[in-house]
C-alpha cells in the first residue's frame, strides 16, 4: 500500500514543515478541482432539498455553511491526522432523496438526521462496515470503482454537443499536457477551460453575494414518520451509494485508511452539524479520486496534500457560501464536467485493469461495472449497491462452477 507515514509527526514544528515541503501545484489544483465538481454537481439538489422541507433562505444559507464547514474540517483533519489522501462529500444521493420527501416539516427532518448521524456513527466504529467491505473482492471493487466514475466521463463526451469548442479545446489541452506536463495536465486543462469560455463568451458572471454565512440552529422533533421515512433511507442510501464506492475508490488507489474510524468520524460530523443543516456526511468517490489518482502529484505519499487543499476550500466554500455559489455559477457546466472526466481517465484505468486482471473474478467484475455504470435505482438505492450484489452473486455462481 502508498504511503506508510500513517501516523502523523508528534513535532508540530516538523509537521508544518512536511507539510509545506509536500504542497505543490498539482495537489493544490486537484484540490480545487475536486470541490468545483463537488459543489456544482450537487448544489442544485442541496437547494431543492431546502426547499422541500419548506426552509427559509437563512436556513438554506445555513445548510452550505454546515455541509462546507463538515467536509473541508473533515478531509482536512483526516487527512493531516493519517498523512493519507481522505476527501469527504455530503450525500448527494441523500439530497435528492430529501428533496423527494413530502409533508416532513424541517423540525422533524432534523431528527431524521440526527438519528441517521448515529447510526453512521455506529457502524463505522463498531467495525461493522468495515468487515463487510473486506469480504468484497479487489476485482469487484475496482469494477465499483470505475463503474461510478465512468458515468462521470461519459458526460464530459455527451457534453461535447452543446459545448464542442470548450470540451474538445479542454480535451487538446489535457493531451498536450500529458505528452509535455503530466504533472500539471489537470490545471493546464482547467485553464484551458476557463481561457475558452472567456474568449467565446460563455462565462456567466453575475452578482455575488459578499458576506459571511451564519449558521442557524433548527431544534430537533422525533417522529416515527421521518426515522421511517427519512432516517433510515438516508442511511442506507448514504452507506450503500457513498460510502461503499468511497471505500473502493481508496483500496483501488492502493491507499489503506482505517475505514471503521473515517466512517466514524463522518458519523460524529454529521451528527454535531444536523441541527444547522448538515444532513449526512461520508467518504467522497468521484471526488476523492481526483486527488488519488496521478495527475495529483506522481509521488502517492504528497497526494494527501490535495485532500488538505480541498478541505481548506470546502471550508471557504462553507464560511462565504453565497460568494463561492456566484463565482463558481459563472463557470459553464460543460467545462466542469469536462475538466473532472479528463482528470479522472487515469483513475478508470486503473480501476478497469484492476477489475479485470484476475479471470476468475472477471465475469463478475464486468457485471458490477455495467450494473455500476448503467445508473440504475431499485428500493430507493442507487446503483452502486446493486452493481456490487450483481458481482458478488456472479461470484459466488462462478466459483461454485469452478469447485463443482
Amino acid at each position: 500500500m502508498w504511503n506508510t507515514r500513517g501516523n502523523p509527526s508528534s513535532h508540530p514544528l516538523t509537521l508544518s514543515r512536511s507539510l509545506l515541503t509536500d504542497f505543490s501545484v498539482s495537489t493544490t489544483v486537484a484540490g480545487l478541482v475536486a470541490v468545483l465538481v463537488g459543489f456544482t454537481s450537487s448544489i442544485a439538489l442541496i437547494f431543492a432539498a431546502t426547499q422541500a422541507l419548506g426552509a427559509t433562505p437563512s436556513q438554506t444559507a445555513s445548510w452550505i455553511w454546515a455541509l462546507g464547514l463538515g467536509t473541508g474540517l473533515t478531509s482536512l483533519g483526516l487527512s493531516l491526522w493519517y498523512r493519507k489522501p481522505v476527501l469527504t462529500a455530503w450525500s448527494t444521493p441523500g439530497a435528492a432523496l430529501i428533496a423527494a420527501t413530502q409533508g416532513v416539516p424541517m423540525v422533524e427532518a432534523v431528527g431524521a438526521f440526527i438519528v441517521c448521524a448515529v447510526l453512521i456513527a455506529a457502524v463505522g466504529y463498531s467495525g461493522l462496515f468495515e468487515r463487510a467491505m473486506d469480504h468484497i473482492p479487489v476485482a469487484i471493487a475496482s469494477a465499483l470503482l470505475a463503474g461510478v466514475l465512468a458515468r462521470f466521463a461519459l458526460e464530459a463526451v455527451v457534453a461535447s454537443r452543446t459545448q464542442p469548442l470548450i470540451v474538445l479545446g479542454m480535451t487538446a489541452a489535457f493531451l498536450a499536457g500529458r505528452r509535455w506536463w503530466p504533472r500539471y495536465a489537470v490545471p493546464v486543462v482547467l485553464l484551458a477551460g476557463i481561457a475558452i469560455a472567456a474568449v467565446s463568451g460563455q462565462l456567466r458572471p453575475g452578482p455575488v453575494a459578499w458576506g459571511w454565512v451564519h449558521p442557524e440552529w433548527t431544534t430537533p422533533e422525533f417522529s416515527v414518520r421521518a426515522l421511517v421515512g427519512l432516517a433510515l433511507p438516508l442511511f442506507l442510501v448514504t452507506m450503500a451509494s457513498q460510502n461503499l464506492p468511497g471505500v473502493a475508490a481508496q483500496r483501488t488507489a492502493g491507499f489503506d485508511i482505517p475505514v471503521s474510524s473515517t466512517v466514524g468520524a463522518t458519523g460524529v460530523a454529521s451528527l454535531l452539524l444536523a441541527p444547522f443543516g448538515g444532513y449526512a456526511l461520508n467518504l467522497a468517490a468521484i471526488t476523492a479520486a481526483i486527488c488519488l489518482g496521478r495527475e495529483a502529484h506522481e509521488d502517492p505519499a504528497r497526494r494527501y496534500t490535495a485532500s488538505v487543499a480541498a478541505g481548506v476550500f470546502y471550508i471557504a466554500v462553507g464560511l462565504a457560501g453565497g460568494a463561492v455559489a456566484g463565482l463558481l455559477a459563472a463557470l459553464p457546466r460543460e467545462l466542469v464536467i469536462a475538466v473532472a472526466g479528463l482528470a479522472l481517465l487515469s483513475t478508470i484505468g486503473t480501476g478497469l485493469a484492476s477489475a479485470l486482471r484476475d479471470e476468475h473474478h472477471r465475469d463478475a467484475a464486468l457485471l458490477t461495472f455495467l450494473v455500476t455504470l448503467s445508473g440504475v435505482s431499485f428500493l430507493g438505492i442507487g446503483s452502486a449497491f446493486w452493481g456490487v450484489v450483481a458481482g458478488a452473486v456472479a461470484s459466488l455462481a462462478t466459483a461454485r462452477r469452478r469447485h463443482g
